[in-house]
């Protein structure tokens, strides 16, 4: 079939986009081409809201046939968070067959360059965000994100994440000159002269296993950087939340097929309930890359055992806030308040940790005491959260039971300073809604009347969970939060404190001990919360993630330089 779209069509229609993102990966300034609000949506072949939703709905109870080869039986289970049954099923594959067919487009995927393969991938990005609004209840029926949350963060921040992927993938190819002259003078002799070809060869198939909570905007950096540097991509979604990412998977092999290259260089893997096909993909000699976002225990897995690859992990950390004082008391709770809720705290960045001195801190309302600190920041999530429809706005839906049952579990690990409460959604009746618990932990005293505190801090609890930990100092506050990035990992840490002493000493923490730091946060920027082209999000430098996203390390080793050397 003859391609649709030319490489000179695609250059001409992305090249800007691409030397836009180019330039924000190098200053680090504010820059982002997918539309945020969602009236921006409707115009030049987007959908707007009304026709997303009729477009989600249409998927509903239908067969998902993405054409694939080795299609053995149609799979899927999907219930949303929010009580509806999606009943969309998806190819099944013969994962002989489907790894075989992969391997087929790989050398004319190669051969077309860095640049070539950076615009087939910005037009599948482009036409990702068209369909925004679409995706985005995809989002929303499989994370339990409220829409909202599921438009921007599954929509255009996940995409500023597969673009940033490609920019930094475009920049590592080409840092390599295709050819060069080379002549060494040989004194009276003739000088020896080569030229040299220079040529990325992607390592082979990449594996991307997806997570529950966030399909795209955890999926899409390490699907775009694996593609864009030459690899193949098989998609390995989480069992309950495959539709986003089997509808990405849908795209990219409608655009490859347009561009002129082989669709199987982008597949699906879905497997049926309760099948666990990760391990054995994971370890199948063609998978040569592996991107992951999940539980820390799989992603130990991980890495001790598909030795063959290159595998890149996002698991699990403690996140902690440092309280030490503060020039503006209310902004910091009211910012520490949306942090604790929003999205069910179902966020790997989400604080979990609040570190507080036991004789209190400094404010400019005067000096608080711990317990009041507490019970402050308490009635500042109840302010919140109190209207039930702002509530189901910020919090969406608890995710899975198990999150459920750590939430309940939590009250009994200490003095409960903020008890959960059930909030009931009109629209979904089926959705599970529950407030952030805050637990008062003591961070010096190991047993609070039979229950280890330092276990309940030390460990993550993943989900609207949050402990107020009583410390000595400041100081002793930096020596736990060293310990805790140290022995869990941390994808992001924050510190309020109006002292330089205390924010140096906070900051040589996270330098040394490798994570991302925000101080005194009081506006509309939340310690969760993080932006493509300029901010990083982990760092690979603590057990909570040994990849950042999005960086050079991210993307330089999905592929290799080869040289063929030549007499002149």
């Amino acid at each position: 079939m003859a391609a649709e779209l030319t490489t000179h069509e695609l250059i001409a229609k992305h090249r800007p986009t691409l030397d836009q993102a180019l330039e924000a990966i190098r200053t680090r300034a504010y820059w982002s081409p997918h539309p945020e609000h969602p009236k921006a949506y409707g115009e030049s072949g987007s959908l707007d809201a009304a026709a997303g939703k009729a477009a989600f709905d249409a998927l509903l109870g239908t067969r998902l046939d993405l054409g694939q080869p080795g299609t053995d039986d149609w799979v899927g289970a999907e219930v949303s968070p929010y009580g509806i049954e999606l009943g969309v099923t998806y190819p099944h594959a013969d994962v002989d067959e489907l790894l075989l067919a992969m391997k087929a487009g790989q050398r004319a995927w190669r051969d077309a360059g860095a640049e070539a393969r950076a615009v087939v991938c910005l037009e599948i990005l482009k036409r990702i965000s068209d369909r925004t609004h679409e995706f985005a209840h995809a989002v929303m029926h499989t994370s339990g994100q409220a829409f909202m949350m599921a438009f921007q963060a599954g929509g255009p921040h996940a995409q500023d994440r597969g673009l940033e992927a490609v920019a930094y993938a475009y920049v590592e190819q080409v840092r390599t000159p295709d050819t060069a002259e080379w002549t060494k003078p040989q004194g009276k002799r003739d000088p020896l002269a080569l030229t040299k070809q220079f040529t990325p060869v992607p390592r082979g198939i990449a594996l991307v296993i997806g997570c529950n909570t966030f399909p795209t905007w955890n999926g899409y950096p390490g699907l775009f950087a694996s593609l864009a540097t030459g690899n193949a991509v098989l998609v390995k979604p989480h069992p309950r939340a495959v539709l986003p990412l089997a509808l990405t998977v849908q795209v990219a092999r409608q655009v490859l097929t347009e561009a002129g290259f082989d669709p199987n260089l982008v597949a699906l893997a879905a497997e049926r309930p309760g099948e666990g096909i990760a391990k054995t993909l994971a370890t199948r000699p063609e998978i040569r890359i592996i991107d992951y976002t999940g539980s820390t225990a799989f992603g130990d897995w991980l890495e001790a055992n598909a030795r063959q690859a290159q595998v890149y992990t996002e698991k699990a950390g403690v996140n902690t806030v440092l309280v030490d004082s503060t020039a503006n008391y209310k902004g910091m709770l009211s910012n520490l308040a949306f942090s604790l809720s929003l999205y069910s705290g179902q966020m790997c960045t989400t604080p979990q940790n609040l570190l507080i001195p036991r004789d209190g801190i400094r404010t400019d309302e005067g000096p608080r005491t711990f317990d009041e600190v507490v019970a402050d920041l308490a009635r500042s999530v109840d302010g919140l959260l109190g209207d039930d429809a702002r509530a189901n706005a910020l919090l969406g839906a608890i995710v899975n039971p198990d999150v459920k049952a750590r939430l309940e579990a939590a009250a009994g690990l200490g003095e409960v300073a903020l008890a959960s409460r059930e909030i009931s959604n009109p629209e979904f009746p089926g959705a599970v809604v529950r407030t952030p618990v805050i637990v008062k932990l003591d961070g010096a005293r190991k047993y609070w009347e039979g229950a280890d505190d330092e276990a309940a801090y030390l460990s993550e609890c993943f989900g609207p969970v949050s402990f107020a930990v009583a410390v000595d100092s400041a100081a002793d506050a930096a020596e736990l939060l060293r310990r805790t990035i140290r022995e869990k990992g941390a994808m992001t840490v924050g510190a309020y404190t109006t002292d330089e002493e205390v924010e140096q000493a906070v900051q040589d923490v996270c330098l040394e001990e490798a994570a991302q730091l925000s101080l005194n946060l009081t506006g509309g920027v939340y310690v969760n919360q993080t932006a493509a082209f300029s901010d990083f999000h982990g760092s690979g430098g603590n057990p909570a993630a040994n990849a950042a996203l999005c960086d050079g390390a991210f993307v330089a080793n999905r592929f290799r330089v080869m040289e063929v050397r030549r007499e002149a």
